[in-house]
């Protein structure tokens, strides 16, 4: 029986590893308090003081940590795990597919310098089995770079999930239209 490349076998490690991620949800996946909303208008100090509220960001289901919003921490594993996955969790599908399609390439030159790497052992030639570990080598790091971007990016998308969108940028015939909101409060 042949035995799987190791980048093969590090494809269906990932694949496997990400099939059990998903099974079970993250315990951890973010510890930080919800910041009261700052939207809204201080209570007038004039009136006499009511009955106490309750905390609305402990009661809401909605500020509970891993609800509302994605998890950055989630998105930071699933990412590192299989590249896109944390992006696809953040709702960016676009950049999931660049992601997908990057490790898609490395994975795919990884291995052929791996069946080009076996011929020259057969071969015998020690200065194409040097250049085809080396070349084999490259790619198996921008494998690993591509999950540590694709990683970093998910974190950092999770992070800005609830920024506001005052920016928007747009493709129009014969170029690229803009839009930016600023909020003005007057007191």
């Amino acid at each position: 029986m042949r035995r799987p490349a190791p980048a093969a076998a590090l494809a269906i490690a990932l694949v496997v590893a990400a099939a059990f991620t998903a099974a079970a949800p993250l315990a951890a996946q973010d510890t930080t308090r919800v910041a009261p909303d700052s939207t809204r208008a201080a209570p007038d100090t004039a009136r006499p003081a009511g009955p106490p509220a309750a905390p609305a960001a402990a009661a809401t289901p909605a500020a509970a940590p891993g609800r509302g919003h994605p998890s950055p921490t989630g998105a930071l594993v699933r990412s590192l795990l299989v590249p896109g996955w944390g992006q696809l969790y953040v709702h960016r599908p676009l950049t999931a597919g660049l992601f997908v399609g990057l490790e898609a390439v490395t994975l795919g030159f990884a291995l052929k310098y791996n069946h080009e790497l076996r011929q020259a052992r057969q071969a015998g030639d020690s200065a194409a089995i040097q250049d085809k570990t080396n070349k084999r080598e490259d790619w198996l790091v921008y494998m690993g770079v591509n999950h540590l971007l694709a990683g970093l990016e998910a974190y950092v998308s999770a992070h800005l999930a609830d920024f506001p969108r005052d920016l928007e940028l747009r493709a129009v015939p014969g170029g690229v239209a803009g839009r930016v909101a600023l909020p003005l409060r007057l007191r």
